[in-house]
């Protein structure tokens, strides 16, 4: 098999691409039904599924043309749903280096492990590719400022899959409360409760005939292949994974920030730790998170195995401001005045549960819509990385904070941790030699 480098050296750069202002509900009309994009869907477990579903939903102006993952009994099984979904069936393949080299490829998605998003997703733009990436869009802050200086470079567009930053009822709502709607905003809440069980990925052991375990951990360190790490509970180690707050946290405070028109805060805490259970997990299982600004507070709190519910709600948002209060989710939001009595709710008549590790919705369908049409020139993006970027690297930071057990004081403009030499050794990470991220 050819070596990394010997593969990127070998890529071309991508051009330049435009994006024009225009609203989500005219995509269908801008675009023309046989002008269809080519796409190739990375990593099918989980998410993935969510990405066939909003392809199919965008079947007038998409395309899938390769599926692609390291588990071939997972290669299996999706690319024969995608049969039956699709009506064709896409070319499955288990190495992605292969597929990058195909001309007919106009955009990939990344539905990877958290360790393989940043690199996978600048590969893809050194082959001329424009990417959709699911959140965390990087493993470490410093594969953020990778990945924003590889799609300035090679110039193809870069969406990160904060759906919600697509939804039309939030769009519409949040337009309101930048107006006035619940007078000047100062603070929000977020939070995500679920009721996971115990972790304990067994002795090391060979990998099954089934796993490319050498191309699975890719960027990463080399380590044992270890039962229960393959295909999800790899969240819960720092070597792969980044924990609760980025694998669901950086939604809600993504839509925190955007309702506060917040950019990197000033100083971030973290408390919490690991309470229900004493298991294998190198994360918490319960996390509170204050991100102060001037005049400003945002906050998030994390329990993956405490049910308890807040606003009734398994996750979401309070946004809070001189006159009134809105508590938003992926179902809707509730309208209340600064004393606490609803004035009015919204309700999209869907619901969403913590435990569903698809996603599958009309959110990501329009998120997907809006991809398209910015890759076409008549859109802008909604989640480009420059934006997307903020959110998830304020939730390492507190990630970071957690870590080193104390408050850091944050650069607003870089998002970097002043004077404390401890914690920025955390900001990036170290590879297997021959993966290095590179711009």
């Amino acid at each position: 098999m050819i070596t990394r480098r010997d593969f990127v050296n070998g890529l071309a750069a991508g051009v330049a691409g435009s994006a024009l202002s225009t609203t989500a509900r005219s995509y269908a009309q801008i675009l023309g039904a046989n002008d269809r994009l080519n796409f190739a869907i990375n990593g099918l477990n989980g998410r993935g599924y969510a990405h066939l579903s909003s392809l199919k939903a965008n079947s007038k102006t998409a395309r899938i043309a390769y599926v692609c993952d390291v588990d071939s009994t997972i290669l299996a099984r999706f690319a024969g749903k995608a049969e039956q979904v699709l009506g064709y069936a896409p070319k499955a393949e288990g190495d992605f280096r292969r597929m990058l080299e195909s001309k007919d490829v106009d955009a990939i998605t990344v539905a990877t492990p958290d360790h393989w998003h940043t690199p996978m997703a600048v590969l893809g733009l050194k082959a001329g590719k424009h990417v959709y990436v699911e959140k965390p869009s990087s493993q470490n802050p410093r594969e953020g400022e990778l990945l924003i200086a590889a799609q300035k470079k090679f110039g193809k567009l870069v969406q990160v899959g904060d759906q919600q930053r697509s939804s039309d009822y939030t769009i519409d709502l949040f337009d309101k409360i930048h107006n006035g709607y619940i007078g000047e905003t100062y603070m929000a809440r977020a939070w995500y409760v679920n009721t996971r069980g115990a972790t304990y990925y067994g002795k090391p052991s060979q990998a099954p005939s089934t796993l490319n375990w050498d191309l699975w951990q890719g960027p990463a360190p080399r380590s044992d292949y270890r039962t229960d790490i393959h295909p999800y509970n790899w969240h819960w180690l720092r070597r792969y994974g980044t924990g609760e707050a980025l694998n669901n946290g950086t939604h809600e405070v993504d839509v925190c920030r955007w309702a506060l028109q917040a950019g990197f805060p000033n100083v971030i805490t973290s408390s919490g730790g690991k309470f229900q259970v004493n298991d294998d997990w190198q994360f918490y299982d319960t996390l509170i998170t204050n991100f102060e600004y001037e005049g400003k507070l945002i906050s998030w709190e994390g329990r993956s195995r405490q049910g308890m519910r807040v606003y009734n709600r398994d996750r979401g948002s309070v946004i809070m401001g001189t006159k009134g209060s809105v508590v938003i989710d992926r179902g809707g939001y509730d309208v209340y005045d600064w004393k606490g009595k609803q004035t009015d709710q919204f309700r999209t008549g869907h619901h969403t549960e913590t435990t569903d590790t698809i996603g599958a919705d009309t959110m990501t369908d329009a998120h997907f819509a809006n991809f398209i049409a910015a890759i076409k020139g008549e859109a802008q993006l909604h989640s480009p990385i420059s934006v997307a970027n903020v959110s998830v690297t304020m939730l390492l930071l507190s990630n970071i904070a957690w870590f080193v057990s104390r408050r850091l004081r944050i650069d607003p403009e870089t998002g970097h941790v002043l004077d404390d030499p401890e914690a920025m050794k955390y900001w990036g990470r170290s590879y297997e030699p021959g993966w290095e991220v590179t711009v």
